[in-house]
């Protein structure tokens, strides 16, 4: 088991598979647990009832998120600060991944969203005995926050209608804004009345102090008010709201290999955004408090979590940011806070659904509105504009797409561009030419400088690992030192100290770079090759090069330099 690390941390999770999150219990934390579960039950209740609205689902199964899976991480997986629930972003690619296979809202689509979870946990599985947990580092910074920012776009704009009390429809977001402004003239005011105030009380309350559960207060109040005023006269309800445990089992759908590949897209979408989502807030927690978390167990615990997700009628979850940090600043500091959580929101599904019968839909509007706008990540975005330009550009690409086309394509998009702009970087390495500065000491140059260490002595330092995409750079990067040097080079040595990797295209590369400089007089030699020559490809460098040119640093290699200068004639 390999532990992500980053602090001192304890031991715990090299004894224990199980309840790595939880243990060791300190008596003197039980109590600031229980807060802190109590807490985010209240915070998180309607904000997983906000995500159902999201995900197309009865409003039940948003409850049901915060039960069996929940525990499941809770037992199985290893951080102790990552809250697994409903989630805006994977809600999202649900709901675009169904369109078209069965009616939102119906049993069918139910039983559908609970099979994706299966999928998905199927996924997680497979990564973690694959040992693929390196996986979430492909998703960069710069396009997950390009990808979270469309979604929160394509969500707050989706609940336009709900807000103001109009039928809406459509399927895309442009669709959707196109039809709310065909029915612009049937606004119900008495759902933006509500809408606008829900609000001003989870804005209000959130500029007043981030501890006060806005949220659960506006949706009491609703409830409270639709109650007495008998709001379902004057816009639409939830209506009765089915209590008591879930149903445990299979989703009830068409195992056939058909259904599977029409939802295989979707499920691996929902895999990548909850792999790349978990682990990032997992290592931001971890790193906060300086202690130890494992990649592998946590995609069992998500695995785990999502098994638990589908076999409860519940759909897909995900590590979230928003409940973690609900967790942290309820002072939870172990996934005994969870367990509570779940305990709580028990006892709600077994003696409180029927309340939850008088709450107008705009207040669910008006939620799922406001999670919309805090995925929105302005400062974020500027942030990528003013350090890299290109890296802004692709998040900018992944947002649109999240909006014009879809979550699901934008999430396939963003692995594709991250991975291309991995590929353009190693492409175009910004390599360098080592020249001495005035201390003596040597410092790096651009390439197009062709700077020398001394007469007659090119450091060409290739800032990449080599393969097949890159040779053809180092190749003309050199040859140009070797035609254009001044005075001529003689020697020409490779700085491997970068080169972690030298593939079979780039071996081939370098034997015909040697054969070229060797026409030329030009000697190729090599330093800092320690770790590099070590394949069968690399011996058979080794023997064309001759063992003498390869060198342990730049220190043993400017001595061999000096001896060859101080033999050759005249």
């Amino acid at each position: 088991m390999r532990l992500m690390t980053t602090g001192t941390g304890d031991r715990r999770s090299a004894r224990l598979p199980i309840l790595q999150g939880v243990l060791p219990v300190r008596r003197s934390q039980i109590p600031a647990e229980i807060v802190a579960g109590v807490t985010v039950a209240a915070l998180a209740i309607p904000e997983v009832i906000g995500y159902t609205k999201i995900s197309g689902t009865p409003i039940i199964t948003g409850l049901y998120t915060m039960m069996l899976p929940m525990a499941l991480f809770a037992i199985f997986g290893s951080s102790r600060h990552l809250v697994v629930g409903a989630d805006s972003a994977t809600a999202a690619i649900l709901a675009a991944g169904l369109v078209g296979l069965a009616a939102t809202g119906t049993d069918e689509y139910t039983a559908l969203a609970a099979l994706l979870a299966i999928m998905a946990a199927g996924f997680l599985f497979f990564a973690r005995f694959a040992g693929l947990g390196f996986f979430a580092d492909f998703l960069s910074r710069s396009v997950l926050i390009g990808f979270l920012t469309g979604v929160g776009a394509q969500v707050s704009l989706g609940q336009i209608s709900g807000m103001l009390g109009l039928k809406g429809g459509g399927h895309g977001t442009l669709q959707k804004i196109w039809t709310d402004l065909q029915q612009i003239g049937q606004i119900n005011y008495a759902a933006l009345g509500v809408a606008l105030s829900v609000l001003a009380i989870i804005l209000g309350a959130k500029a007043i102090s981030k501890r006060i559960p806005g949220p659960l207060i506006a949706v009491v109040g609703a409830i409270a008010v639709s109650w007495a005023f008998d709001f379902e006269r004057y816009m639409h309800v939830l209506g009765p709201v089915p209590g008591g445990i879930p149903k445990f089992g299979l989703p009830e759908v068409d195992w056939s290999w058909a259904l599977i590949q029409k939802l295989m897209p979707t499920a691996l979408a929902m895999f990548v955004v909850i792999l790349a989502q978990s682990a990032a807030t997992s290592r931001a927690y971890a790193a906060r408090y300086g202690e130890a978390f494992s990649e592998n167990t946590d995609l069992v615990g998500l695995g785990m979590a999502n098994v638990g997700a589908g076999v409860s009628g519940a759909f897909v979850v995900a590590g979230s940011p928003t409940k973690t940090q609900m967790l942290d600043s309820a002072g939870g500091r172990s996934q005994l806070s969870l367990l509570v959580t779940a305990s709580v929101v028990l006892l709600v599904l077994l003696f409180l659904t029927d309340v939850l019968a008088f709450m107008p839909e705009p207040v669910l509007a008006a939620i799922v509105f406001v999670i919309g706008l805090g995925l929105i990540d302005v400062r974020g975005m500027k942030r990528v504009f003013d350090q890299r330009r290109s890296e802004f550009w692709i998040a900018a690409i992944t947002m649109a797409t999240v909006v014009v086309v879809g979550v699901e394509q934008g999430i396939l998009l963003a692995i594709v561009l991250s991975l291309i702009d991995h590929t353009r970087r190693g492409y175009r390495p910004k390599n360098a030419v080592l020249v001495p500065g005035e201390s003596g000491a040597l410092l790096s140059q651009p390439v197009a400088t062709r700077g020398e260490a001394a007469p007659g002595l090119v450091i060409y330092r290739f800032n990449h690992s080599l393969y097949y995409a890159n040779a053809k750079r180092l190749t003309d990067e050199i040859m140009d030192l070797a035609e254009n040097a001044s005075p001529p080079a003689r020697w020409i040595c490779l700085d491997a100290s970068a080169i972690d990797d030298v593939d079979f295209s780039a071996a081939e590369a370098l034997c015909a770079l040697h054969d070229l400089l060797e026409q030329k007089g030009v000697r190729l030699v090599f330093a800092n090759v320690e770790d590099i020559l070590a394949t069968d490809s690399d011996d058979s460098l080794r023997r064309l090069f001759g063992e003498d040119a390869f060198f342990g640093s730049l220190d043993e290699m400017m001595t061999a330099w000096r001896k060859a200068l101080a033999s050759a004639p005249g």
